[in-house]
């Protein structure tokens, strides 16, 4: 959005529209949904002066105001839902990973989360007709754990259907069985998949804040986002903030880290998707001993909670842990070289 825009704001003159832009206020919308405290810090200016400029951007977006039940549902048809291509877990989902929503996978390591990412990188860049969101997908990447090799795998894996299905539309010419074209196709779902490599909880913080920026340039394209991935959620809080005595500050990180996910999903109709490490519960007498690591934090702000668990061979239990308006429930999928696959 145009600075002039913003300097329509009362408060808001040339100076401090550019600040609002560069730290990633560039419309009446971002600015609706921000905090005085934050505004305050981002744009240097008073508390009391935030909260104007916040109130009149709320006027002119027309934002934060009740709505009647039948409006929300209105709003919650455009929803997209993600397929997973695993009809037992896209049951279990209701129809897959919904947009506006964060999904949470966790569990110990090897349990497959790493691969659900980059599945997902793919699958939303599917026609919508076949499950997909025709989207383009962010990947933050704190373990280290992308690999354009996987995506490689999982592309020239898809069913038959599906690759005839998205070279049609993509427009690309050839066959299945002509390396050319699987190779022309692979590096375009690498070319919509936009990575990032965080090194420390701060920088993580950061890419949040930019991956904003990205959904908002690409909103109005063909490609829009409609995939964030963090990979892992918590590793870089898990390692710096060390003991009780800094709990509540890595706490308080990760709820204002969670928040800005969030807010992508919400402004640009996109799907969150996070994995989460786990620890052993000493305490736990019977039953599984396994916890994800964020506590109440994240245990609030996920809209969906998903344990993954190691079975035979390559088999993964996927366990559906909460969700508003689903019922618990269990499904098995296969890790394979090709990607994620039914029993």
């Amino acid at each position: 959005m145009p600075e002039d825009d913003l300097e329509s704001l009362p408060g808001v003159g040339p100076a401090t529209a550019d600040k609002l832009i560069e730290n990633g206020y560039d419309s009446f919308q971002s600015v609706a949904v921000a905090s005085p405290g934050e505004l305050s810090n981002k744009a240097d200016i008073g508390d009391s002066t935030a909260a104007d400029i916040i109130n009149a951007a709320r006027d002119t977006a027309d934002v934060g105001g009740f709505e009647t039940g039948a409006a929300v549902l209105e709003r919650r048809e455009q929803i997209g839902k993600l397929s997973w291509q695993i009809p037992e877990i896209d049951e279990m989902l209701g129809g897959g990973l919904e947009t506006q929503s964060i999904t949470e996978v966790y569990g110990e390591f090897g349990s497959g989360k790493s691969q659900v990412t980059h599945q997902m990188a793919v699958n939303v860049q599917l026609p919508k007709e076949h499950g997909g969101l025709r989207g383009s997908c962010i990947f933050i990447d704190s373990e280290d754990t992308f690999r354009p090799e996987r995506i490689d795998d999982m592309v020239r894996g898809l069913e038959d259907e599906l690759i005839e299905a998205t070279l049609a539309d993509r427009e690309i010419e050839g066959s299945i069985d002509n390396e050319e074209t699987m190779t022309e196709l692979v590096e375009s779902f690498l070319d919509r998949i936009h990575v990032a490599k965080a090194f420390n909880s701060n920088h993580q913080i950061l890419l949040a804040e930019k991956a904003k920026e990205l959904a908002g340039e690409h909103e109005e394209t063909e490609w829009p986002v409609r995939m964030v991935c963090v990979d892992s959620l918590t590793a870089h809080f898990r390692a710096e903030y060390v003991g009780r005595g800094q709990l509540a500050d890595r706490q308080q990180k990760l709820n204002k880290h969670l928040h800005d996910l969030m807010r992508i999903g919400d402004l640009f109709n996109t799907s969150i998707l996070v994995t989460n490490q786990v620890a052993s519960n000493p305490d736990s007498y019977f039953g599984d001993p396994t916890q994800p690591i964020g506590g109440n934090i994240l245990g609030h702000t996920s809209t969906f909670r998903m344990y993954l668990r190691k079975s035979k061979g390559n088999k993964r239990i996927v366990r559906l842990v909460d969700a508003p308006n689903l019922a618990d429930g269990e499904g098995v999928m296969r890790v394979e070289g090709a990607g994620l696959k039914p029993e």
